[in-house]
Formats: structure tokens, C-alpha cells, sequence
């Protein structure tokens, strides 16, 4: 066995020298970060660069882990210890496993700090972070939350008319409770705020911006949008629309529209962003930037599952959702498909237009903190 075989298959992983016994919040904050996040691997007995140096007593170390782990973590971890010779030299992989009951915290040196994993690093988890690891510790999403908003005191005219206008069905009232906007007490869930007519959630907000040239500088226009998340969507068509270019073909019996963006790719994108945005974030918004060569959607919160989007193939991305009861609602008013292939949609849309180059497919990308689509 080579070392690249081992840390092929580990999500994450670090390298320790040696272990250090009196300073183990140098190697706890990596349980911790793993644990809270999609787990990984620390290898003990080899070196930042990945030269294997061994270990004298793996057995010891073994012990010293599980005396350290019980002593200075909250909750336990799931780990596995595993010896590995690499060369005739002895090694140790702690393996740990994704946590369900998040967050796994580091207590010791009169700290108690949950980590988690940004690139390569273990930090101390933002106050943002912390209340993404809570609630999916306590299997809650943030949709899902109740809010002290009364239901009487709110209508949901634009949410009626949506689903009377895309399904040709009559809204019926009891759907705010089978679909999970409010609550058997009669409150809202965060889900049943963002579809309020008056939405009070100021997060749910939309900057438009057409940008003069392929770069940020002078805007040709701009608006800001904040509310009902089905005007935030027809907001941003709409901007679309007066900010792109809508050339034409002649044809013998008439003339044929040829839009600068395939308009379904555009509102499946814009639709995604909304859906899987993360309004835990406050003080965060929808960006929908037009340049003279790119539309650019970006959106608060990576990907889920903690992965980066383009590090995949979008064929086999799962349809982990942040924000489970949005997505149904918006599944249920035609917007989307409820397997989740949004983003092959968007790539399909945009290979169907007239004039398409391989230069010109859609392009993913996110960070820990923010997910953006852009369309050419």
C-alpha cells in the first residue's frame, strides 16, 4: 500500500508528525472540524510534506487518542483507529466519521469551540456556522423553523396566483398547512414567511446590477428588491429582460426571436439560487449581475453537503437541499423537478440555443460561502 491509496479515499485529511499529548487542542480541532463536517482522516507518523517518519509505539498512541478524544470532546465522535506499514515504517489513521449530532465540540484551556473545515484548515465555526451545525444536529432545516408571525396577520395573494396560473388548479387555503408554511398553532414556518405577501424576513432580498463593459465598474442599470420570494423570482426576469438583447432572424413566412440567454436556463438558475440559498446569513442577498459577455447569479451558502461544485461532475450531484420545504413548494408550483437536475437543465437550455459553442456552457462555481451560475 502507498500513501497516495490511503488519503484517496478520505474526504479530508492531515498530517501530524507525531502526536502531541500535552497540546491536543493542535489536533482536536481536526476531529472536530470532521466530525461537524463530512469527515476525514489524521494521519499520525508523517510529515506536513507527507513524508512518512513512523511512530515508535502505535499502541500508545492509540491510547493516548481515546484518552485525549473523551477527556476534551462534546459530544464523542464516531472514530476508527487503523495502523497502516508504509515501507516497514508503522503509521496511524484516525478516521473520523460525518456527525449526526453536531456540533462536536473541542473543551479545554477554558474554551469551548466547535471547528469546522474551510479548504485545508480547521477554524473556530462563525456564529452563522454554529447555527447551521444546531440545526442539523437537531434535524431541523432552516425552512422549517416556527416563527412568532401569526398567520391571520398575513395574506398570500401572489402565492394563490402562482399556483392558480402554473398548475390551472384553484389555491386552497389548507395548503399553507400540507405544504408546511404554518403550523398546526397557526404560525409561520420561516418557509410560510418568504411566501407571505408582506414577507418580514429582510434577508430575502435581490440586487440587480447591468454592469457597462465584461468587468465591475460603471453600472448601466441597477435595482434592489426585498420580499416575497415568487416577486423576488418575476423581479429578476423581468430585469433580465429589459437588460439583455433580443435579436431576430428573418424566416420566409415571418421572423424567429433569438434571445442573448435561453430564458428557462436563466429562471432554473435564478429559481436554484433562491431555493438553496442560505438565509441563515443575515445581512445576505441574491446577486444577479448582467456584463456585456456573462450572466452571473450568486447566492449566500455553498454547497450543502459541504463539497465545491466544481470539484464534480453535475451529472452525479446529489439533491441534498438546504431548504427542503421551498424546494417542494416551488416543485409543486412547476418550477422545478423534484430530482434534482437543475443544474443539468440550466447546461441543456443553454446547448439549445441557436449559435451554441463549447465556450459557452454554463459555469459553476462555489466556496464554503457563496454558490454562483454563471451563463454566457
Amino acid at each position: 500500500m502507498i500513501l497516495d491509496d490511503l488519503i484517496a479515499e478520505c474526504t479530508a485529511y492531515d498530517f501530524k508528525v507525531m502526536l502531541e499529548e500535552k497540546k491536543p487542542k493542535s489536533w482536536l480541532k481536526s476531529v472536530s472540524a470532521f466530525a461537524n463536517g463530512l469527515g476525514g482522516s489524521l494521519f499520525f507518523g508523517i510529515d506536513n510534506d507527507g513524508i512518512v517518519k513512523g511512530l515508535d509505539d502505535v499502541q500508545h498512541v492509540c491510547e493516548a487518542i481515546s484518552s485525549r478524544i473523551r477527556d476534551y470532546m462534546d459530544s464523542l465522535p464516531e472514530v476508527e483507529m487503523i495502523p497502516h506499514d508504509l515501507d516497514g515504517l508503522h503509521i496511524l489513521q484516525l478516521k473520523v466519521n460525518a456527525g449526526h449530532y453536531t456540533p462536536y465540540y473541542y473543551v479545554g484551556d477554558g474554551q469551548r469551540i466547535a471547528f469546522v473545515r474551510v479548504g485545508d484548515e480547521s477554524l473556530p465555526a462563525t456564529a452563522e456556522q454554529m447555527v447551521r451545525l444546531v440545526l442539523k444536529g437537531s434535524n431541523k432545516t432552516y425552512d422549517s423553523l416556527h416563527t412568532d408571525y401569526k398567520v391571520e396577520d398575513y395574506s398570500f395573494t401572489i402565492l394563490a396566483n402562482t399556483f392558480k396560473n402554473r398548475t390551472s388548479q384553484e389555491w386552497d387555503k389548507k395548503y399553507l398547512l400540507s405544504f408546511g408554511l404554518v403550523t398546526n398553532a397557526g404560525l409561520l414556518t420561516n418557509a410560510g414567511a418568504l411566501f407571505a405577501d408582506d414577507c418580514p424576513l429582510w434577508q430575502s432580498r435581490l440586487y440587480c446590477t447591468r454592469w457597462d463593459g465584461k468587468e465591475k465598474g460603471d453600472a448601466i442599470n441597477d435595482a434592489e428588491f426585498t420580499g416575497n420570494v415568487l416577486m423576488l423570482l418575476r423581479e429578476a426576469m423581468n430585469f433580465v429582460k429589459s437588460n439583455t438583447k433580443r435579436g431576430w432572424e428573418k424566416l420566409p413566412d415571418g421572423r424567429k426571436n433569438k434571445p442573448e440567454y435561453a430564458e428557462r436556463a436563466v429562471l432554473e438558475a435564478m429559481v436554484n439560487h433562491f431555493i438553496h440559498r442560505d438565509y441563515t446569513v443575515m445581512g445576505s442577498e441574491v446577486h444577479l449581475d448582467i456584463y456585456d459577455d456573462r450572466l452571473a447569479v450568486t447566492s449566500p451558502g455553498g454547497m450543502y453537503n459541504g463539497m465545491l461544485i466544481q470539484d464534480l461532475d453535475i451529472k452525479d450531484v446529489s439533491s441534498e437541499r438546504r431548504n427542503p420545504i421551498l424546494a417542494n413548494v416551488m416543485a409543486q408550483l412547476d418550477y422545478m423537478e423534484k430530482r434534482g437536475s437543475g443544474l443539468t437543465r440550466i447546461c441543456n437550455e443553454t446547448k439549445a440555443l441557436d449559435g451554441y459553442k463549447d465556450e459557452l456552457k454554463p459555469v459553476f462555481k462555489s466556496t464554503p460561502t457563496q454558490f454562483q451560475t454563471i451563463t454566457h
